[in-house]
C-alpha cells in the first residue's frame, strides 16, 4: 500500500489542467478507499481504475507534448529566418568593408577584444554618408 500511496503523491504533483486533474483525484481517492477495504473481488476494479488512471495520465502528457514540439517547431522556423537575415547582412558587411577593416575584424576575432567603435575621422573609412549616396558627376560646360 505504501508504493501505491507513493505512486499516487507523485502522479498528483503532474501539472495538469482542468477536469484531467480532477478526475485522477477522484481516482486515487477512489482507489485508496477500495484498498482499504480491499477484498479480493475488487482487485479486478482497482486494476481497471488504475489503468483508467494512467490513460488519462498518458494521453495529457502525449497532448502537452505535441503541443510543446508545436512551439519548439515556430521557434526553429524564427531562428532559421533570422540566421539566414544575418548571414545575408553579414555578407554585405563584408563586401563593402575595406581589406584593412577586415584584417581589424580577424584581429579582434583572434584575440577576442570588443570591436572598436567606428569614428568618421578614422582614415580610408568611408563614412555611411558617402557609402550611400552616389557620386556626382559635374555636368558643366566642356571645351
Amino acid at each position: 500500500m505504501f508504493q501505491l500511496s507513493h505512486a499516487s503523491m507523485r502522479l498528483q504533483t503532474i501539472q495538469l489542467q482542468g477536469h484531467e486533474e480532477m478526475a485522477i483525484m477522484i481516482l486515487f481517492r477512489e482507489l485508496e478507499k477500495h484498498l482499504k477495504s480491499s477484498s479480493g473481488a475488487s482487485v479486478v476494479a482497482i486494476d481497471n481504475k488504475i489503468e483508467q488512471a494512467m490513460d488519462l495520465v498518458k494521453s495529457h502528457l502525449m497532448y502537452a507534448v505535441r503541443e510543446e514540439v508545436e512551439v519548439l517547431k515556430e521557434q526553429i522556423k524564427e531562428l532559421l529566418e533570422r540566421n539566414s537575415q544575418l548571414e545575408q547582412e553579414n555578407t554585405l558587411l563584408k563586401t563593402l568593408a575595406s581589406p584593412e577593416q577586415m584584417a581589424q575584424f580577424q584581429a579582434q576575432v583572434q584575440t577576442g577584444s570588443p570591436p572598436a567603435a567606428p569614428t568618421a575621422a578614422s582614415a580610408g573609412t568611408p563614412s555611411t554618408a558617402a557609402l550611400t549616396q552616389p557620386a556626382s558627376h559635374s555636368s558643366g560646360p566642356s571645351a
